[in-house]
């Protein structure tokens, strides 16, 4: 009981940061009204140790089976990644105090051991123990970290009036858990989706007197029962360092991520249950991705010539980008070797740009092309992301850390939201998870300057900027998933990467962007970011 009660007084205090002192050791815990400030995203002594994104980079995205990495293992694609953190900001491994990598396709065990291999290859030591892989098709643990942000983080913005009950739910989840209390991260080795169903109807009750969700939330801010995220993996890993490093006073964390689509391919599942054929939308998540871009295409009218024009576009911007030099920033090189089967040889080569922009796509050679999913569809090989390999990582750490270590502050995140939409148009998913991301950062559409939206196919992505009403001029400037590529765990490494770098070249007229993709199985998610200099404009 002691045990427990210290849990929730650690907690309380983070949740109230301005209070300068700690509680007594006798007091009594109990619940009181957060009040909320002045402005959401003004800077003060409750907020001012916020956890900021010091440095966001990746490697260069090549096409699968015939690009720059198609010989490159998992393991020497991720640790260039994680090694460049560690080189651009100085920090000491040791101070890292957890890692989390999104990764889809590979077999959890066998990716688990690579990812962990990386890091011993980037130069972490040996004593380092949280390292976590997280498919969200299998990994409990993300529901529940997820789900304790989705109620912690508005405390953190002053969006409502919450109680800060809510540590005394997170200390009860822990023991639950029996996850071990110190400096360790609320990341990682839990397998609690058997103690979240029982726990959260307390949770609930104690807050709000009711054993179901308050009506002050909105259905963006729940999770849904099952969490097959494949495409916004890197989001989620962000956010699961995000909120140790709020609550323990972990130095740093790392998010990443890492797919090798070249190794490992998309499959169905080994068996499917006979009982979808009686539930139409379970039936639905069964559904090619390339068939439910043609149903977004068909309900929605969006026709071939927009999917080639954005898909033009996407090339263009995408390749100007490169010739000016943009996204070497972001871009670590890669030292690796690629196998001539013709004549048997192996060379060493550094991939250092992205391998499959076409600078010279046009309208009429994409006209030319059949499609790729349905004989009388509009999705074509050339209007849909590319098949691809990379990875890329995020490095978070409090910001009072990041001063005194004298680094820059690229962004600062500052909402999220993941939603549920029918599964038969899964790629409508941006266009109702951004509008709620936005509404929980306190700001309108309006006030976002850029948006990075996964480009899986052209008829979603059109149909989201159409849906949204949004600035063509202001999505996607950098080129998208079309041009660049779309390897699917590291894609929201990219888009982080991309965004943050871009909006630090704007500068002053460049406050918030957005990142959002869709994601199989019928959901979306968005997260807001601030560039991270702001305060010292």
């Amino acid at each position: 009981m002691e045990k427990a009660t210290n849990r929730q007084r650690v907690l309380l205090q983070h949740l109230n940061p301005s209070c300068a002192l700690p509680q007594p050791h006798h007091s009594n815990i109990s619940p009181s009204i957060c009040s909320s400030g002045d402005g959401v995203h003004e800077r003060n002594a409750t907020f001012g140790d916020d956890v900021v994104i010091v440095a966001a980079c990746r490697t260069a995205i090549c096409k699968a089976k015939r690009g720059g990495f198609k010989d490159t293992l998992a393991d020497d694609l991720l640790a260039p990644v994680l090694k460049a953190l560690i080189d651009k900001t100085k920090i000491n491994p040791s101070e890292v105090g957890d890692i989390v990598v999104g990764t889809v396709l590979a077999p959890g065990s066998a990716r688990a051991m690579e990812c962990r291999m990386a890091a011993f290859y980037a130069g972490f030591p040996g004593q380092f123990s949280q390292f976590t892989t997280c498919n969200h098709a299998t990994s409990s643990y993300s529901r529940s970290v997820l789900l304790v942000n989705s109620y912690c983080n508005p405390l953190y913005r002053g969006q409502h009036d919450h109680v800060k009950a809510f540590g005394v739910f997170v200390s009860v989840f822990l023991t639950i858990c029996d996850f071990a209390m110190g400096d360790a991260t609320i990341s990682g080795k839990w397998q609690c989706s058997i103690a979240l169903p029982f726990v959260l109807p307390f949770f609930y009750s104690f807050c709000w007197g009711q054993t179901s969700p308050p009506s002050f939330c909105s259905a963006s801010e729940h999770l849904p029962h099952s969490l097959g995220h494949k495409h916004g993996i890197l989001v989620y890993a962000t956010w699961s360092v995000h909120l140790p490093i709020m609550a323990y006073n972990a130095p740093a964390g790392i998010s990443a991520g890492l797919e090798s689509m070249t190794i490992d391919n998309i499959d169905r599942p080994r068996q499917t249950n006979p009982k979808v054929d009686s539930f139409a939308q379970a039936r639905d998540c069964l559904l090619p991705m390339g068939i439910t871009s043609e149903n977004v295409a068909e309900r929605y009218g969006v026709t071939r010539q927009e999917q080639d024009q954005a898909a033009v576009e996407s090339h263009r911007r995408a390749a100007a980008a490169t010739a000016s030099g943009k996204f070497r920033e972001e871009i670590i090189p890669v030292s690796t070797k690629i196998f001539d089967p013709k004549t048997g040889l192996e060379k060493y080569v550094t991939v250092s740009v992205d391998d499959g922009i076409r600078p010279s796509a046009n309208l009429l050679d994409l006209a030319k092309l059949k499609p790729a999913f349905k004989k009388d569809g509009t999705s074509t090989a050339g209007n849909s992301s590319q098949v691809s390999d990379g990875a890329g990582a995020v490095l978070l750490m409090k910001r009072s850390l990041a001063m005194k270590k004298g680094l820059p502050i690229l962004g600062v995140f500052r909402s999220f939201s993941v939603v549920g939409v029918d599964p038969a148009v899964m790629g409508i998913g941006p266009a109702v998870a951004i509008p709620a991301a936005v509404k929980s950062a306190g700001l309108n559409l309006e006030d976002i300057d850029l948006f990075e939206i996964n480009e899986a196919f052209a008829s979603q992505f059109v149909y989201c900027c159409k849906k949204l009403k949004l600035d063509r001029e202001k999505v996607n400037v950098n080129g998208g998933a079309i041009a660049l590529g779309h390897p699917l765990g590291a894609t929201g490494a990219r888009c982080v990467a991309t965004l943050l770098h871009e909006m630090k070249r704007r500068g002053k007229g460049c406050r918030f962007g957005v990142i959002s993709m869709c994601i199989g199985s019928g959901m979306g998610a968005a997260a807001v970011l601030e560039r991270g200099d702001h305060a010292d404009d």
